[in-house]
C-alpha cells in the first residue's frame, strides 16, 4: 500500500469528520430502519406478503433513488458558498431545490399510482405476491412529495454544516413509522397496506418539520421563498449526472431482484431481508461520504485543495475501518438477528449464508461509498455518470451468467460484491487524478 494511504491513529480532520458524520449516520439509518421495521412486521404475516414487500421496495426505492440528487447535489452547491462566505445565496439554492422536490414529487406520485400493477407484473411473481406488491407500492408512493422534501431539506441542512436537525428529525419519523406501523398492522388489523400507511404518515411528518426549518433559515438570511424558475431549472440541471449516476446502481439492484425473483419465493424473501440488511449497513458507511460532501464542497469553495486532498485521504480511512468493523460484527451476531426477520427455516438458512458473502465486500463498500460521497461534493458527477455506465456493463453478464446457469441466491451475491469491486476501481482512479479538484463557488461538470 502507497504511503499516502497508510492509515494513522490520529488527523487534524477527525474532529470535523465525526462531528457530521456522527449525526449523519442516525439521520442515514433512519431510512433503512423504515425498511427493516417494515420488514420484521410485515415478515410475520407470512412468507407472501414478505416477497411481496421485496417487489414493492424494490420499485419504490428505485423510483426514490432517482431523486437522490435532491440531497447530493444540493449538500455539495450549498456547502461551496457557505466556503465563499455566502450564506443567503447557499439558502437561495437550498429553496430552490424544495420547490423542485415538490413538484418532482407529485408527478411522480401521480404516475406510480397508475402504474404499480404493471411495474410489479414486469417481475413475474406468483398471483399472492403481485397482489401484496401492488397493494404496498400504491399507498407508499403518496408519500413520494414527503420523502422529497425530505431529501432536499436535508441537502441543504448538510450543506450548512448541519447534520444535527436532520438526525432529530428522522429518529422522530422512525419512531412515528414503528409505532403506526404496529398500530395499523395488527391494532386495526389491515395487513400490509397498514404497514404502507405508517410509513407513508411518519415521512410526511419529518419533511414538515425540515421544510420549516430550512424556511426560517432562508428568512433570516433574506433569501426569497418564491419559486425562481431559473433556479429551479439550474438544481435540476445540476442534478441529471446523479440520476443517471443513480440509475445505473438502481439498475443493477433491480437486476439482482428479478433474479433472485426465478428461484422462488423463499429466495426471494431472503434477498429482500439481506438486500435491506445490506442496504442499512451501506447507508451506515454512506455517513463518512455524507461528510465528505458537505467538507469537500466547502473546501473547494474556498479554494483549499491541500485541505481537500488531507480530508479525503483520512475519510477513505475511516470508510475501510468503519466496512471491516460491521463485517466482524454482522457474521457474529447472525443467530440474534436472523430470527427477528421471518420463522421459515429455509429463508434463515439462506440469508445466513448471504451474510456471510456480502461481510467479505463491507470493507470495499466503505472506500466506494466515501469516494462516492467526495467528487457527488466536487461537483464531478458527469464522471461519476460515466463510471456508473462502465460497471453496470461490468456487472450485468455476471447477474446474467447466474440467471442461466440457475446457481442460486448465493452466487448472486458473489456476483453483486463483483459490481462493488468495479465500482472501487472506476473512484480510485479519478481521485487520484486532479481533473475532480475544481475551486470556487461554483463548477463545471467535466467528464476528463
Amino acid at each position: 500500500m502507497s504511503s499516502r494511504w497508510r492509515p494513522r491513529l490520529r488527523s487534524p480532520h477527525d474532529g470535523e469528520i465525526l462531528r457530521l458524520a456522527v449525526p449523519a449516520f442516525g439521520a442515514l439509518v433512519a431510512e433503512p430502519l423504515y425498511l427493516l421495521a417494515d420488514s420484521a412486521i410485515v415478515g410475520h404475516l407470512g412468507t407472501p406478503q414478505l416477497a411481496g414487500l421485496a417487489l414493492a421496495g424494490t420499485a419504490l426505492q428505485t423510483l426514490v433513488g432517482l431523486c437522490v440528487f435532491l440531497a447530493y447535489a444540493t449538500t455539495g452547491a450549498v456547502a461551496r458558498q457557505v466556503g465563499a462566505g455566502d450564506r443567503r445565496t447557499a439558502l437561495a439554492l437550498g429553496i430552490d431545490g424544495l420547490w423542485l422536490a415538490l413538484g418532482l414529487g407529485l408527478v411522480l406520485a401521480v404516475i406510480g399510482l397508475v402504474v404499480a400493477p404493471t411495474v410489479i407484473s414486469a417481475f413475474d411473481p406468483s398471483p399472492a405476491v403481485h397482489e401484496y406488491a401492488v397493494t404496498y407500492l400504491r399507498i407508499a408512493v403518496l408519500g413520494m412529495p414527503a420523502l422529497l422534501l425530505t431529501f432536499a431539506g436535508t441537502g441543504v441542512l448538510r450543506g450548512l454544516q448541519d447534520t444535527r436537525t436532520p438526525l432529530w428529525v428522522a429518529g422522530a419519523s422512525y419512531l412515528a413509522n414503528v409505532g403506526l406501523n404496529l398500530l395499523f398492522v395488527y391494532g386495526f388489523g389491515w395487513g400490509i397496506a397498514g404497514s404502507a400507511w405508517g410509513t407513508v404518515l411518519a415521512q410526511t411528518g419529518g419533511a414538515i418539520a425540515l421544510v420549516i426549518v430550512v424556511v426560517r433559515g432562508a428568512r433570516r438570511n433574506g433569501a426569497s421563498l418564491r419559486p425562481d424558475p431559473r433556479g429551479i431549472r439550474a438544481s435540476a440541471h445540476a442534478g441529471a449526472p446523479l440520476i443517471v449516476r443513480t440509475l445505473t446502481l438502481r439498475v443493477a439492484i433491480v437486476a439482482t431482484v428479478y433474479v433472485a425473483t426465478s428461484f422462488g419465493d423463499s429466495s426471494l424473501a431472503a434477498h429482500q431481508v439481506a438486500f435491506t440488511i445490506w442496504n442499512a449497513l451501506a447507508i451506515a458507511l454512506d455517513a463518512i461520504a455524507i461528510a465528505g460532501q458537505a467538507i469537500v464542497g466547502r473546501y473547494l469553495g474556498g479554494s483549499d485543495v491541500t485541505g481537500t486532498r488531507a480530508a479525503t485521504r483520512r475519510m477513505v480511512e475511516w470508510g475501510f475501518a468503519a466496512g471491516a468493523v460491521f463485517a466482524v460484527v454482522m457474521v457474529a451476531t447472525q443467530p440474534l438477528y436472523i430470527p427477528f426477520f421471518t420463522s421459515d427455516q429455509e429463508v434463515r438458512a439462506l440469508l445466513g449464508q448471504v451474510v456471510l458473502v456480502f461481510a467479505v465486500f463491507e470493507p470495499v463498500a466503505g472506500v466506494v461509498f466515501v469516494l462516492d460521497g467526495v467528487l457527488i461534493g466536487a461537483g464531478d458527477g458527469r464522471y461519476l455518470a460515466y463510471a456508473g455506465l462502465w460497471t453496470l456493463v461490468a456487472f450485468l453478464p455476471l447477474c446474467g451468467l447466474v440467471f442461466v446457469t440457475n446457481a442460486g441466491l448465493v452466487a448472486l451475491w458473489w456476483a453483486f460484491g463483483g459490481f462493488m469491486v468495479a465500482r472501487l476501481v472506476t473512484l480510485v482512479v479519478r481521485e487520484r487524478g486532479h481533473a475532480w479538484l475544481v475551486t470556487g463557488a461554483s463548477v463545471g461538470r467535466s467528464a476528463s
